[in-house]
Formats: structure tokens, sequence, C-alpha cells
């Protein structure tokens, strides 16, 4: 198993802590109750998770713990919004004796703590979706590629479309029958016609040439 780090999601370099007055019974925390403007710390505010914990800490501004909280979600105890105020929240910390206390914190600047309420949130939604994505189940079927036993496959090496190319048909004589070859010719006798003009030289022997 590889070694586990910690990630920092944000940090925010002023933040206050206030002692708490008991909890009304009937409604929350107002940080209107706290005395704002004399603060019990002032420091700075880091968020980090290790292995999907996530844990807020305040840390003084030469980098000593001053308390830490961890976060299993939220909203929820560890982490409450007061009723008067989106720059003020209740933190649950915890020491290394496993000791819990309240106490109130809160940024001056109001875009310091919109990132704050936005990191916790996108923190605990991709956690959600991961859990949802691992518990998921997986009803894609494998892809078997192999040959079964006595299975083969053919493959054709060429340009079939050339080869089931038809042939071209002979062109058409017009019904009309194409000359004997050369030889045919001699061999077959040639029938004589008494009528014709050249009838006496036909007839004529070798030697019996009419002379002119």
């Amino acid at each position: 198993m590889g070694e586990a780090y910690e990630h920092t999601l944000m940090v925010k370099n002023e933040c206050f802590v206030y002692r708490l007055p008991p909890r009304p019974s009937n409604r929350g925390y107002r940080a209107a109750d706290w005395g704002l403007d004399k603060p019990m710390w002032t420091g700075r505010m880091r968020v980090t998770t290790m292995n999907g914990n996530l844990t807020i800490k305040l840390l003084s501004n030469e980098g000593e713990l001053f308390a830490e909280a961890p976060v299993a979600e939220y909203p929820g105890v560890a982490v409450e919004s007061v009723t008067d105020s989106s720059r003020y929240f209740i933190l649950r910390i915890i020491n290394q004796q496993g000791q819990k206390a309240f106490i109130g914190t809160g940024f001056a600047d109001r875009g310091d703590a919109f990132d704050f309420n936005v990191t916790l949130q996108d923190h605990f939604k991709r956690a959600k979706t991961e859990e949802i994505i691992e518990q998921a189940p997986v009803n894609e079927p494998s892809l078997d590629l192999g040959l079964k036993a006595g299975q083969t496959f053919r493959i054709n090496i060429g340009n079939s479309a050339a080869k089931s190319k038809p042939k071209a048909k002979p062109a058409s004589t017009g019904g009309l029958l194409l000359p004997p070859p050369p030889g045919a010719a001699a061999s077959q006798p040639v029938a004589s016609n008494d009528k014709s003009e050249w009838g006496e030289f036909s007839s004529a022997s070798d030697n019996q040439w009419v002379q002119f």
C-alpha cells in the first residue's frame, strides 16, 4: 500500500475564533452574540484531505497548530452555519486526547466565507459521486476474442472484386458466317460454271493457252 499524502484544498490567511455563549435551546447560534470585535484568536485556516478524510486546521502565522476539526459530512455537526450571517460558522474541534469543544469562527471578507463553504460542498459531492460509482454493478459482458476449440477462420488475400468481375461476351456478327480459314478453301472442289465468260480458259490444259 502506498504512502498517504495530505492535499490542501483551501488556505485563508485570516480567520477569527470566538468563544461561544451557551447554546440557545429554541434557535441556532447568532454571530452577533459573540462580540465580533473581540476575537479570542486570529490566524490562518487550511482545509486539507488525506485518504478522503477532510480536516479544517487553524494555524498561527508561524504555522503552529491551534486547533483542528475533522469533518465527516457537510452540513453536519462538525460545521454549522449561524442564523444571522453568511460569514460565520460553528466548528467542533477535537484535540489529541479526543476531547471535543465548540468554537465560533469567521472571516472579515465575505468572499473568503463563500470559498470555505464551496470547498466543503465540492469535496462531499465528489466523495458521494465516487461512492456511487464504486457501488454500481458492472453489467458489461467481457469480450472474448479467442478461438474456441476446433474453430477456424478464413482469410481472402487479393482483389476479390477483380476476381468476381464478369467476362465480356463476344460481339455479335449479325447472323453472318465468318469465312473459313485459308487451308479449308483449297481442300474443297470449286464447281465449274460453263456459262461464265472464263469457261474456255478454265477448261483448257496447262499447254493449251490461247495465244494473242
